[in-house]
This record gives C-alpha cells, structure tokens and sequence, in this order.
C-alpha cells in the first residue's frame, strides 16, 4: 500500500463520512483490547514507580552506612536496608507475575512436545490525542481555508489513531497500524516545520515498564507506531501452530520482520525518550526475534515426514542448526544482561533466553547421539563431512581430531557421551524454570522439558550395558551451522495503500506549511476578443505561464506565477490542464472569478532550521506519491531525532496567507 493523494474531493467527503459514522469500529480494530490492556498497564507504572522510590531509598541508606562511624546508627541503617530489600523483592516479584500473564502467548494449537514458548512484545500504550486544535488553526491561518469544513477529515483522523490503539493480532491490524503511519508522513509533509512542532502532546507508556512518556515530536508518534507494528509481528509469530511445515514458515516470517523494525528503529532513531526505543533495547528485541525465527527454522527442518529415513548425515546437520539455535539465545542473553537493559528487562525473559540455549545445546547433543546410534555407518566419502560437525576442522598447529568411529562400538560409547551431555544440560534447564516464578506457571514449557529430559534417559538406559568398564571421557561440541539464517527484513508499508485526509488543502508540493503564497482573489476577468489574455501551464494544480500586457488579465490585476485555486467559486486545486481550460472555455461574456495563490520566496533558514528526512524513513517521497522541495544542504540533525531539545526552539514565523 502506497499512500496516494485523492484529486476527486466529493468522493472523499463522502468517504470521509462514512469512516465517521463507523466510528472507531473499523477493520482491524479490537475494541476489547484496550479495556484488557489499561489495568495491566496502569498496574506496571505504578510498581515501576515504588521500585524507583526503593531503590533511591536503599541508595540513600548505603550511602550513610559508609559514611558514617556510629555503631548504633549504622545498625538503624542495616535495619532499613533488610526491610528495603524485602520490599524490592516482592515488587519485582509482582512485576515478574504480570509480565509473565501478559506474555505467556500460547500457539493457536500445539502438539506435545513440539515446540517451547515464545517471547512476544506486548505494544506500546497511548492516550486519547486531540488533533483538532493544533490542524484547525493551522489551516484558518496558513491555508487560509474554513477550517469548520475540515470536520469530517480531523474526525477521520482521530478515529484513525483511537483505532489504532487497539489493533488485532492479524493482517488487518498491521494495515491498520501502517494506514496510521502513512497519514503521519503526510501530517509531517504538509503541516510540520523545523522550527515549528505541530502542537499535540503525544503520550506513550513504555512496553517493557509502563512507564510513561510524552512529546510534541511528531517523530516520536511515528516512532511509537513502527514500534507497535514490529511488537504486533512478535505477537503473530507467537500465535502460529508450528507444528506444520506452513506454521512455521509463518512464524519465521513474523519474527523476521519484527527484527526488521527493531533494527530500523535502532538505526535511525537518536534520543529516545523511552527505555523500550533506546538503542540498547532495540539491539536485544532484534537478537531475540532473530533467535526466536531461527528456533522456528530448526522446526521446520525437524518436521520432516515419517516415510523418510534419518541418514547419519541428516541427523548431524540436525544437531548442528539446534546448536546455532543455541548459540543465538547465548548472544541474545549476554546482552540481556549488559547495564542499563538488564534493569528494565523483564527477568522470565532472561531466564527463558537462558532456559532455551540449554535446552537447544542438550538437543544437539541428543540428536549427534542419535546419529551415532541409530543411524547406518557413514561411507568413506562423508567422513570428512561428519567430522567437521564436532568442533569444526582443527587449526594447522593442532593435531587433528581422531576420525569418527565406524564400529559399533565405538559408536554406541560415543553416542553415549553425547546423552550424558544432553541430560545435563536439559537437568540445568528444568532448574532454571523452577528458578523463576514466573515461568513456573507456563505448563507447557515444562512439559516440553520433562517429554526431552525423559527421552534422553531412555535412550541412555537402552544403550547402557552392564560392562561397561570404560567410557568415553568428554563428548565433543557440535559446531552451530544453518542452511537458512533469517536476516530481518524491512516493513512492508509501501504495499499498503492510502488516500491523504487533507487532500483537499491541495498538493503537498505546493500546499504545505513549508512554503509561503499569497491568496489573491477573487479576480473577476472578462472575455475579451482575444480571449482572456492568459495562458495556462501544468496539472494539479494550473499555473498562470504568462499574462498579455495591456489584455483583460492584466486589467484585473492578474500576475503570471500564480497557481489558480478555484473557478467561479470551485475548488480546482486537483484539476488537470485540460479540466481548467474546459471551465473556461464554457463561462459566457459575463466573464470568469479566480482565486490565485503565488508562492513567496521563504524566509532564510537559520541555522537550525534545515527541513529534516522524517519523511523519508521508510521509503523515498516519490514512492509516497508525492512530492516536496528539496533542502539545498543536508541536514546537520539525526535523522529522526527526537531530543527534548528541538521541542524548545525558539518559534518560526506564522505563515498566514494574505487576503
């Protein structure tokens, strides 16, 4: 969907209308969401704000334990500090209890045994917006229009953002979500200026604390968007039964594009003003989805048909795509842990990261074992290849690893060392849930890890013998490798189209608060034998090429360089070439009225002042389908910057248009 601007103004009127009739209950939008949300939400603010007072509370207490020498009064403060600890462990505690309610995603229907529970991101919160205020008195001054005709289109616009609020877990709430994102480009192109904010105060709960933010960046609106657009992808990826081949394909494709957003927002966002979009954060929610896709990529492969026969081949390259599953949650981890992320990331998901590297390390263990086992003898040509998946090709300095057995024997001790592994590391999962209070309540990643510790056991006691004298002493380590890594891939907004509200208002390359005209009009010219004594250039809108000296234009007070807006009252803004000079062509001896706008040169920019690439985030603007002009240097700022700075410049210029 691209977003396109309507040149047919009673059609989108009447467009207009309806949405607003519908009110907020359009396609994409779950009502009941947001009463489900506001409690919870609500509930993560208020204990992030009591654990805030502990914690500067405790800072305070260690702080005069260490500076002070008396006996007694350090005693007092050990005290406190015993009490103010217990305190902050049950909140956190609570805290763990909500975020593990909100973010237990179950699949729509999952088999036993197959799959282990994902993380999805709960979205970003947000109050009610008032953008009448700030878009009428915008267009009474600057556009110089009614601004009480432009109630249906403000009403549009609310509606738009009061639905996006609460948008379903579908296909349908992501166009939802990028309808509202596209109007924001449009909001920024026609009515934003550097010097100038557009006005409302926008405020957005922080997803990871509830704690709240707010803004008059339009950047931050629109970066709250995408962020709730890549959390809505995590959801989605998180609700397919992946017990299928299609399911899982599905869920990768979620999680890619999550990643896709995270990493975009990390990339061209600068100062954000909550934890959640700080550059910190967006790096682990990328990891994670990039994990979690390459998890549902090892899936994929291990649902193969029952007809078909596991060679030792397949087996190792099995156990090596479960050990790069690993490998990614170890990275995903150690920077969970990294200050500052690891005092606003919820702790069950740090111990479900951790829960899932050993879980998928021990599962590559059990699948090398079950090669060694179970699988025929390798032949002499795939030697080399089964080799280099335990520990990779040795270095020239090194000697080289003994070759991988061939007897029965040999192999059965070694699959055995592989099982022993493989049931340590499932025994140190299922500690780690019990660790964690929140993911005790999740029963199906319990059950998962019990079904695999129980099959490993199994499969020790069948190739247990009771002579078993000597053992193999370590099992090597399976080399991560994949067939597939699932880069993250950029949100697919452009496929979604949408018609600009304020079309009406005209052309963004000429009707935007980014350039300064003059109404003049209406001008009544009267036909004169040779005509008007004007002549007519361009579309959409018309512009005056030149004006006969001495003819009837010239008389009236017409000037060439105007753009006409209207005809006899009609609003030609969107017209073509030919529609204007049809018009005209049909007006009598009476003669005809025109409204003309001319552009004034701009003022000269100050420093600060350069027009900034918000619009060109996602995609370049003539992709948008429209068009603005170009700044004559490039910008000093970030690109999409949102510092709390720029909020306090100093006020540009009042563009109003003169009578």
């Amino acid at each position: 969907m691209v977003p396109e601007e309507r040149p047919d103004g009673q059609a989108a009127g009447e467009e207009s209308t309806q949405l607003q009739a519908a009110g907020s209950s359009r396609k994409g939008c779950d009502q009941l969401a947001q009463m489900q949300r506001d409690p919870l939400q609500s509930r993560r603010a208020r204990i992030h704000q009591q654990i805030n007072k502990e914690l500067r509370m405790r800072t305070g207490a260690e702080n005069l334990y260490r500076a002070t020498s008396n006996a007694q009064v350090r005693e007092t403060v050990a005290l406190e500090l015993s009490y103010v600890n217990s305190s902050l462990q049950l909140l956190k505690e609570e805290l763990e209890g909500l975020d593990g309610n909100a973010d237990a995603e179950q699949p729509e229907s999952s088999s036993d045994g197959i799959a282990v529970p994902m993380i999805p991101l709960g979205l970003k919160e947000t109050k009610q917006l008032d953008w009448a205020t700030p878009l009428k008195e915008l267009i009474s001054e600057h556009f110089g229009e009614d601004s009480a005709s432009y109630e249906a289109e403000v009403r549009e616009l609310e509606d738009l953002r009061q639905a996006t609020r609460t948008p379903s877990r579908s296909e349908a709430g992501l166009e939802l979500l990028t309808a509202y994102y596209h109007q924001l480009c449009f909001l920024e192109a026609r009515f934003a200026t550097p010097a100038r904010n557009l006005g409302p105060l926008f405020h957005w709960y922080d997803s990871l604390t509830g704690v709240p933010a707010q803004q008059r960046a339009l950047a931050f609106e629109k970066g709250s968007v995408l962020f709730n657009i890549g959390a809505l992808h995590t959801q989605m990826g998180a609700r397919q039964d992946r017990s299928s081949p299609q399911g899982t394909s599905r869920a990768v494709e979620a999680f890619r594009r999550a990643a896709g957003v995270f990493s975009l927002l990390r990339e061209n966002f600068s100062h954000a003003p909550s934890p959640d979009m700080s550059p910190g954060s967006l790096l682990v929610l990328e990891q994670l989805m990039t994990a979690q896709a390459q998890e549902c990529v090892f899936e994929g492969l291990s649902l193969q048909p029952p007809a078909a026969p596991h060679t030792c081949l397949a087996q190792l390259h099995l156990a090596q795509e479960a050990a790069q599953v690993a490998a990614e949650y170890r990275l995903v981890h150690q920077t969970m842990v990294q200050p500052p992320v690891r005092d606003y990331v919820p702790f069950s998901w740090t111990t479900l990261v951790l829960v899932k590297a050993e879980y998928f390390r021990a599962l590559a263990h059990y699948q090398a074992a079950l090669a060694l086992c179970d699988g025929p003898p390798a032949a002499e040509v795939e030697l080399p290849a089964l080799e280099q998946v335990f520990l990779g090709p040795p270095a020239p300095s090194e000697p080289r690893a003994p070759a991988l057995p061939q007897e029965w024997e040999e192999r059965r001790k070694l699959g055995k060392a592989h099982l022993k592994r493989a049931i340590l590391g499932q025994e140190e999962a299922l500690r780690l849930h019990a660790v964690c209070r929140a993911l005790r309540r999740v029963d199906l990643l319990q059950v998962v890890l019990a079904q695999a510790l129980q099959r490993s056991l199994a499969k020790y006691s069948e190739l247990d013998l009771e002579d078993d004298f000597f053992e193999a002493t370590e099992a090597p380590d399976i080399r991560p490798k994949t067939q597939q890594r699932p880069e993250g891939r950029a949100p697919s907004v452009s496929q979604v189209k949408v018609a600009d509200i304020f079309h009406r208002l005209g052309p963004l390359s000429v009707f935007s608060v980014k350039n300064r005209w003059r109404l003049a009009g209406p001008i009544h010219v009267a036909r004169g034998e040779e005509g008007f004594g004007f002549t007519l250039r361009g579309d959409s809108p018309v512009l005056i090429a030149a004006v006969v000296p001495g003819g009837r234009a010239a008389a009236a007070g017409l000037k060439e360089g105007g753009y006409i807006v209207s005809v006899n009252g009609q609003p030609c803004r969107w017209w073509k070439h030919a529609e204007v000079v049809a018009q005209l062509k049909s007006v009598g001896d009476e003669g005809v009225s025109l409204q003309v706008a001319t552009l004034l040169p701009s003022a000269e920019p100050g420093p600060g002042d350069h027009r900034p690439a918000l619009g060109g985030l996602l995609r370049s603007q003539k992709e948008c389908g429209w068009e603005t002009p170009v700044p004559t240097r490039a910008s000093p700022r970030p690109l999409l910057g949102w510092g709390r700075k720029a909020g306090r410049r100093k006020p540009g210029r009042r563009l109003s248009a003169a009578p």
